[in-house]
């Protein structure tokens, strides 16, 4: 393993950071600026700037034939931020869970999901199922502007209007300098992806790992730094709600509009692995199903099932390690996480949310 390699691992992770804090800035407060909602900007730019690192690097691994990164990117990343950023933030204080999000977004999530894996069982992702995927995020976010605008007042004060608005710059030239901003933020995060994807498989081949492993541990976590940044501060101020909505909206992008555009923009179509068909989406399904009865439970996230969380990410990471090495344990780990472990668990949230919706309800059962 040379230097080199970590020069452009921690190069690319650093240069990817910033480029998306610059982009969200910039466009931010361009649409501030021409009179959008800070609503909506939140809604649509920030959602788009926090996963603008797992999509620099999709679409870069699909257009350079890489497609095993590519997918590995997106389902380590929503696997992360589920069980690493929420039960990480779960564990700092307890998370509150919005209605919208138990009632809308969590179940579009879900569907999502299945719907990325339902186009993957083939083996490959074409350009139609690109177009597929991206239709629907356009759809969505459609949906979420015309919705916004509708519930927006005219001087309503809203939590983005400090951090959006009070900041515009009033000289005449302010919106060619946040122009700049963020053809500035795509550069950095062009060339942050570039070093990133090289270092990622240079770090394969020196320690034998496949590109898929690398792509679902390293690059994943690297790419949802700035969810994790946002979540966990947005936990520490109290910004309970916060926390949790930008974890979904992130993982509702990556599924639509970063394996969307993968997609459409590689010369060929991406071809999925196998195990990642018959273990990684699986394993992400089972993730984000399980918010579903979380969130339900209470609307909240206690300190118990974020330790919960975080307990199943190590776990999950020890078996990808234990696999990429050819450890015999690795099978029967994996057995007895899905055999026993995630059905027990499954038993139980399922409950959990079952008395809670009797109580919401006023059962007699429970009188």
């Amino acid at each position: 393993m040379s230097i080199e390699m970590f020069i452009y691992l921690i190069g690319g992770f650093i240069l990817l950071v910033i480029g998306a804090e610059v982009l969200v800035r910039g466009a931010a407060r361009l649409a501030a600026r021409f009179g959008i909602s800070p609503l909506i900007i939140g809604l649509t730019v920030v959602a788009f700037g926090t996963s603008a690192p797992e999509m620099a690097v999709s679409t870069q691994s699909a257009f350079a034939g890489q497609g095993d990164i590519a997918i590995g990117n997106v389902i380590g990343s929503n696997i992360f931020n589920v069980l690493f950023i929420l039960g990480l933030s779960a564990l700092i204080t307890p998370l509150l869970v919005s209605r919208q999000l138990v009632r809308l977004d969590v179940p579009l999530m879900i569907a999502a999901g299945f719907l990325a894996w339902f186009l993957a069982m083939d083996g490959s992702y074409s350009r139609l199922d690109g177009l597929i995927l991206f239709a629907c995020i356009i759809a969505y976010t459609s949906y979420l502007i015309i919705s916004s605008l509708k519930a927006w007042k005219p001087g309503q004060v809203t939590a983005g209007d400090d951090e959006y608005s009070a900041e515009i710059n009033p000289h005449r030239l302010a919106p060619w300098i946040n122009a700049g901003y963020i053809l500035a933020g795509l550069v950095l995060l062009v060339v942050g992806s570039n070093l990133l994807v090289s270092g990622a498989v240079s770090l394969a081949q020196a320690l034998g790992l496949s590109e898929l492993v690398i792509g679902l541990t390293i690059i994943a976590v690297g790419t949802s730094l700035p969810e994790l940044a946002t979540s966990l501060i947005a936990a520490w101020k109290g910004e309970r709600d916060i926390a949790v909505g930008n974890i979904i909206g992130s993982n509702l992008f990556n599924l639509l509009a970063v394996l969307g555009l993968a997609g459409l923009v590689s010369p060929e179509n991406i071809a999925v692995a196998q195990n990642a068909i018959h273990f990684d989406f699986p394993v992400m399904m089972a993730v984000l199903i399980a918010c579903l009865p979380i969130f339900f439970a209470g609307y909240s996230i206690n300190r118990w099932e974020g330790a919960l969380f975080l307990g199943y990410y190590i776990a999950y990471t020890a078996y990808l390690i234990m696999q990429s090495n050819g450890e015999s344990f690795a099978n029967t780990f994996a057995d007895a996480i899905i055999g026993y472990v995630v059905p027990l668990t499954a038993i139980t949230l399922f409950v959990i949310a079952a008395r809670a919706w009797r109580i919401q309800r006023g059962s007699p059962l429970e009188k």
